[in-house]
């Protein structure tokens, strides 16, 4: 069954094949030239997926060394491919420099558009960017940074949608050797200075506002509070997105006249293998948000991978994925650029001015590769929503998701209302290390509810308490041998203490993401949710998202948190939260339904001890739940020791939490109730 046109939800049992690639797929997948190629210039003999997966593991030295040669990544220099192993700090391409950006600009020559940058109803509308002019802003841009000395050392910084004008700053900044950093406008200004003002900036380019969900959000006003938070900074640079044309604040200079300066072409910067390319921030739910420092050469051959042999990705390719440059996905999103891809910038809702307005985009644009979330595709399904038949997605090939765990009855929605053809590609990953650990391959099938398998050149494996591999049984997520995308460092930890106690503690040497998988016996992954928020009754350890996958399938369950909190009298007390859809109650009739779904679905052991109804569930600007945060409210610790209102989407949500939980001990602490 599927997930009915009605809003129904169905049932697709888990490990089922929901997508098979066809004969024609795998000769055309850009995996199997490369392995083609592995076998002609005698580098490896592998012939199948996991025999390549376990070649990139066991010789990194010799995989690495290859995805650069196979793509021809331009380095000068000499030395080892991996020097030092040892994690963290593991030391790559040491003595070798490159830029970014001289990868991006290898496709100039390009007869197709380099961006597509599109907005909501009322907005400038689509237009489009040529390889040419991407050229020739990036240089105009590194000519008016460089004129104003801004070189290695210095940072520049955004507060920007996601916008053409994003991904030409990047590009100009990594150019002059400078390190970017950025935050979309739905930051308020506080949360912005809380991260891009650790970096000490010495430009920052902002825009004067946004659109999102039919409004026009002006951001000039947030302009003083952010130089005030920022005194680093000697330039200014304004975008005029909701009204071309208009007057920028005195002080500051338009972003037209730093990108149509005539002078010298530009040649970007050779910078060492690990120079600071960027700094993404982590979601900062407590405390200052930690800044990733990523390298160039690492992210290089990191998105290259990911892209081309995973994502399938190249340069006939329209690439459009729904994200905001405060989360890791929009990075993703521009190195597009370096396979050559056409990539699509967005400033909008995806359910604006209708459910499906990102199937629309999609179609206008004749996207080959879309991604979004799990939670806009439940939320299409249960609007009855039908994108195969109401729009032209006759050139979608991928659909990419990320952000949380698909559902399994996902899969057959997508088959059949989205195309037989087109498979879920579901991707886990981080911020950390701005790429997945597992995803999708092209040449595999694809399971419903599982992730296909691990990517190259990550050695992911399910450890146990003792540090001993486990199958087939959930594990804490570890990767044993490094990425060439871990951060550097980061951002203010010279001796790398933080890294340290961040990842490596659990395992020494072995980096610890914090995420409960299970690798089964075909080497797919199943992820069960984060570590720190897992359901633990009578020694039973369950992930939350095995909750909410089969909760969120109810149609009069709009979203739901689940928290297993140890009381100080000792007990474990697990409540169930869930945010209603329109014109749904939480009446006893509803209650037992939930109740049935996870004794039937999950397990009979994790029935809540209540379910309770709240007006919406709260999340990272990321999206991600503040399962740890409520869980810790619920114990008696205060919003403000918990949580940082500025990283969250509605603050006022923790505030709810608390009501809840002081009521609840007031309550308790009554003789006889």
């Amino acid at each position: 069954m599927d997930i009915r046109t009605d809003g129904t939800p169905g049932v697709t049992a888990d490990g089922d094949i929901a997508w098979s690639p066809s004969a024609e797929r795998v000769a055309n997948a850009r995996i199997g030239e490369f392995i083609d190629w592995l076998q002609a210039t005698g580098r490896s003999k592998v012939a199948s997926y996991q025999s390549l997966w376990e070649w990139s593991v066991t010789r990194p030295d010799d995989f690495w060394a290859s995805v650069k040669d196979f793509f021809g990544v331009q380095m000068t220099g000499v030395g080892p491919v991996l020097a030092t192993r040892e994690m963290p700090f593991a030391e790559w391409f040491p003595g070798r420099r490159l830029n970014y950006v001289d990868t991006v600009l290898s496709h100039a020559t390009s007869s197709r558009p380099a961006i597509i940058d599109d907005s909501e109803p009322g907005g400038p509308g689509p237009r489009t960017v040529s390889w040419t002019e991407l050229a020739r802003q990036v240089s105009a841009l590194s000519n008016w940074l460089r004129d104003r000395g801004v070189g290695e050392g210095d940072c520049v910084v955004g507060y920007l949608p996601n916008i053409a004008e994003a991904v030409v700053a990047f590009l100009a900044t990594a150019s002059v050797g400078a390190t970017w950093s950025c935050c979309g406008q739905d930051y308020q200004p506080e949360a912005v200075v809380d991260r891009l003002g650790q970096l000490e900036p010495v430009v920052l380019v902002t825009a004067d506002g946004f659109r999102f969900g039919g409004r026009e959000v002006d951001r000039l006003a947030a302009l003083s509070a952010l130089q005030a938070g920022m005194p680093t900074l000697r330039e200014v640079l304004v975008v005029d997105r909701l009204h071309p044309g208009r007057s920028v604040p005195p002080g500051t200079t338009p972003w037209v006249e730093a990108v149509n300066g005539d002078g010298p072409a530009m040649t970007p910067a050779q910078v060492r293998f690990d120079h600071p390319l960027w700094v993404l921030f982590s979601s900062g739910t407590t405390g200052k948000p930690k800044g990733f420092i990523h390298g160039h050469g690492g992210i290089v051959l990191e998105h290259l991978k990911a892209l081309a042999l995973h994502l399938d990705l190249g340069p006939s390719d329209t690439y459009l994925w729904y994200t905001s440059p405060s989360w890791m996905v929009w990075n993703s999103l521009v190195s597009g650029l370096l396979v050559g891809a056409t990539i699509v910038c967005y400033d909008g809702s995806p359910s604006y001015p209708t459910e499906d307005a990102l199937w629309a985009l999609a179609a206008r644009h004749r996207v080959t590769v879309l991604g979004t979330s799990p939670a806009y595709l439940q939320a299409c399904a249960r609007a009855g929503r039908s994108p195969g038949t109401d729009h032209d997605l006759s050139r979608l090939r991928t659909l990419g998701a990320t952000g949380s765990v698909v559902p399994a009855e996902l899969y057959s929605w997508v088959a059949d209302h989205v195309g037989r053809d087109v498979p879920l590609a579901s991707v886990t990953g981080g911020t950390d290390v701005v790429s997945g650990f597992a995803g999708f391959v092209p040449i595999l099938p694809v399971r419903a509810g599982q992730i296909t398998a691990a990517y190259l050149g990550v050695a992911l494996d399910s450890w146990d308490a003792d540090g001993l591999g486990v199958r087939d049984a959930v594990g804490e997520l570890v990767v044993t041998q490094p990425m060439p995308s871990m951060p550097t460092r980061f951002w203010n930890d010279g001796d790398g203490t933080r890294y340290r106690e961040s990842y490596f503690e659990t395992y020494p040497g072995v980096w610890r993401h914090g995420d409960w998988i299970t690798i089964t016996e075909r080497n797919t992954v199943i992820v069960h949710g984060r570590s720190d928020s897992t359901l633990n009754r009578n020694g039973i350890r369950i992930g939350t998202a095995d909750i909410y996958r089969v909760v969120e399938e109810l149609p009069e369950v709009a979203e739901a948190l689940v928290i297993g909190a140890e009381q100080q009298n000792g007990e474990y007390w697990m409540p169930l939260f869930v945010a209603l859809a329109d014109h749904a109650d939480l009446d006893d009739a509803l209650r037992e339904r939930i109740v049935g779904r996870i004794r039937e679905a999950v397990s009979s052991r994790v029935v809540p001890d209540d379910v309770i109804a709240v007006r919406a569930i709260p999340h990272t600007r990321t999206g991600k739940k503040l399962e740890v945060p409520v869980k810790r409210i619920l114990q008696g610790d205060e919003v403000s020791a918990v949580a940082e209102a500025r990283s969250i989407d509605d603050p006022s949500l923790l505030e709810a939490f608390a009501s809840y939980a002081a009521t609840r001990a007031a309550h308790s602490a009554v003789p006889g109730a």
